[in-house]
């Protein structure tokens, strides 16, 4: 059986001592619960350490919003796999739309990024999704064979099968603007039937596919009320427990 998987990316916001505090908040917050669903949380390179030391790693899991393309060497700035491996954190969001847009990052780039953080014992979130324009254009279902195919289909279905998937449409990320329960549906069960075509039925029945486009508390009942929508990938809203718990209690 797949994962519901509710996932926070608080993306470039908070500093180590605010990022600790909203950290143990949301740890607070679920003692007691059993929560249906897995919860993770994104946090900047400099706050991953310090967060799994503070919060029951058992309740919830610690991504790194993104890893190197390079094992290690003279690449100044830079954060490798084995590093963030290193730091406690369970997983790493990678092909985010951001990334793709604003550091350029190639289908080849993230390929290489995949098989570094498997290689390292991390769970890749790998994200993909379409513009508004190619959305528009009815062009959504090409994209997103093209990400996963150009990104992923070099895996073994092993490796695979520890992928997990966030559809994320572009023009609805920040924008207010969602798609509607059906939309999402229907690229996400397009996404099952591609992963199908190229592993098997099992496979793609067990993979988690996420939605990420402005799921908050308003929405997201109905949106992970479709089969194939397995939670979500959430920006804004896991900025406060406040607005992230109702997501996760969706479930």
């Amino acid at each position: 059986m797949r994962k519901n998987i509710i996932a926070g990316n608080w993306k470039m916001n908070t500093t180590l001592c605010e990022g600790l505090e909203l950290a143990k908040g949301l740890n607070e917050a679920l003692q007691g619960k059993t929560p249906k669903c897995d919860v993770i949380i994104g946090t900047p390179f400099t706050h991953l350490a310090s967060v799994v030391a503070a919060i029951d790693t058992n309740k919830i899991g610690v991504a790194a919003q993104n890893c190197a393309d390079k094992e290690k060497g003279a690449y100044t700035g830079e954060v490798s796999a084995a590093m963030v491996a290193s730091t406690g954190a369970k997983y790493v969001i990678l092909g985010h739309s951001e990334r793709r847009a604003y550091y350029h990052e190639t289908p080849e780039i993230l390929k290489t990024k995949v098989i570094l953080a498997l290689a390292n014992g991390l769970t890749p979130i790998f994200c993909i999704g379409e513009v508004l324009e190619e959305r528009e254009a009815g062009k959504h279902f090409d994209v997103v064979d093209e990400q996963i195919k150009s990104s992923l289909f070099d895996l073994s279905r092993e490796d695979f099968s520890k992928i997990v998937i966030a559809y994320e449409p572009v023009w609805a990320i920040g924008t207010g603007k969602t798609a509607s329960a059906d939309q999402a549906q229907e690229i996400h069960t397009h996404i099952r039937q591609t992963i199908a075509s190229k592993y098997e039925q099992s496979i793609a029945d067990n993979c988690s596919i996420l939605y990420g486009g402005s799921m908050n508390a308003g929405n997201v009942k109905e949106l992970v009320s479709k089969p194939d929508v397995d939670g979500g990938l959430i920006g804004g809203a896991s900025l406060s427990v406040e607005n992230f718990l109702p997501i996760v209690e969706a479930f």
